[in-house]
């Protein structure tokens, strides 16, 4: 059964998670604003908690459950007319053709997850692209029907339309059920990661983007988007941890665009979190999940921790022949169970990802690539475009040795 919802906060500056009240993870000290990468990465190591080891839940019965997560929702004015299409009514929007073709992998998922890049704009428009985005807030409705329970919401373009776009696509997500962390409304909201509920585990998601493309967080609201800092990040964790977390999942808005490699900030960023334990020697945070790069990264597992450096964009339509990759990306499929030594902790036990494509059609479709290049009834031509779209995904995830690790490519 899937629950979404988000970890309670108190006022005075104090969180309430799971019963426990804890002082509030600091904020940036800069202001919230954007930094060079190795002013992000600042900061002097964070005490270890006494102890991160979450209590043996005593509600639902305890047992596996999947995770799945997708790339960079970028709807370009050539997808949010294709949804206008789509819709066949003047001033509406429908994006669920769009998403069809890999909804039955994202609603068999127990948890799924999407990366909401962009904002809402106003009602009826308009609706823009590149450098500044707006959608139509109809797209909430989209993922709420393809099975998502919530969204990473920090972003280079948070920001796009103001503080006000922020508000009014969190206002559309909550409208739709969609939990979301990386964005906030108030600075209480700020303090808290979304929860997500699973085979027994209160799953923790925590959201943090580089930075804004150079547009400032409102001076009275300098916690409307949460901005990559090393401390803040492993404080937010332990504290989702000791409010009553099982598994904590980090979201993480970063690196190079259009690099496959993984860049000195994300290796660097990546190794410091997967190495901060507890007291008890387990880790702080079970997860890292990336956006941003436009193209399909590798996975890696970094002191025992998966990483996911960038799954590329789910949703994007890039024509020109050097950034055809950008259609590409890939999606990860974790389970978890229960840790047998470690009672209230839940531990991955099988890693799987599968292949993406923006299929420019037309009609504009997302299609899961692994899925549809075995598929007969589909024409040779089309299953061996998926099957090289495949191929090539594969060559990006699996660049770090991550077969090695234990990585399946999954097809269904």
């Amino acid at each position: 059964m899937k629950v979404a919802g988000r970890i309670g906060v108190g006022l005075a500056g104090l969180v309430v998670l799971g019963g426990g009240v804890l002082a509030a993870p600091r904020l940036l000290d800069d202001g919230g604003r954007a930094t060079a990468p190795e002013q992000r990465l600042r900061g002097a190591p964070v005490p270890a908690s006494p102890s991160a080891a979450s209590p043996a839940p005593t509600g639902p019965e305890r047992g596996p459950f999947t995770l799945v997560a997708t790339g960079d929702i970028i709807p370009y004015p050539s997808i949010v007319q294709r949804s206008a299409d789509d819709a066949g009514t003047a001033g509406e929007y429908d994006f669920r053709k769009i998403l069809a073709g890999v909804k039955p992998l994202v609603s068999a998922a127990d948890l799924a997850i999407c990366h909401h890049e962009i904002p809402y704009g106003r009602p009826g428009g308009p609706y823009t692209g590149y450098p500044t985005f707006k959608a139509p807030h109809q797209l909430a409705d989209a993922l709420k029907d393809a099975g998502y329970d919530g969204c990473s919401t920090a972003s280079n373009h948070t920001l796009d339309d103001g503080y006000e776009g922020l508000a009014r696509t969190l206002d559309h997500l909550d409208r739709v059920g969609i939990s979301h962390v990386g964005s906030a409304r108030s600075a209480e909201e700020a303090k808290a990661p979304a929860r997500l509920s699973a085979g027994g585990a209160q799953v923790a998601q925590l959201s943090y983007t580089y930075g804004t493309n150079g547009i400032p967080l409102p001076e009275d609201k300098p916690w409307a988007v949460n901005l990559i800092d090393k401390d803040r990040i492993l404080a937010d964790a332990r504290a989702a941890r000791a409010g009553g977390a099982n598994v904590v999942v980090v979201s993480v808005h970063w690196g190079t665009e259009w690099q496959t490699a993984p860049d000195e900030q994300q290796k660097e960023l990546a190794q410091a979190l997967t190495a901060s334990r507890a007291a008890d020697g387990l880790p702080d945070i079970d997860l890292i999940i990336g956006t941003h790069n436009h193209v399909p990264q590798p996975y890696e597992k970094i002191n025992g921790t998966w990483v996911v450096f960038g799954m590329g964009d789910q949703v994007a339509s890039f024509v020109p022949a050097d950034k055809l990759r950008g259609n590409q990306s890939s999606v990860p499929r974790f389970t978890f169970a229960p840790a047998a030594a470690h009672p209230g902790r839940w531990e991955v036990v099988k890693a799987e990802y599968l292949t993406q494509y923006s299929d420019m059609g037309p009609p504009f479709r997302v299609v899961c690539a692994s899925c549809a290049a075995s598929d007969t009834s589909l024409p040779a031509a089309k299953r061996s475009e998926y099957a090289r779209i495949d191929q090539q995904v594969t060559e990006a995830v699996m660049s770090r040795g991550a077969g090695g690790q234990g990585l399946e490519h999954a097809t269904r």
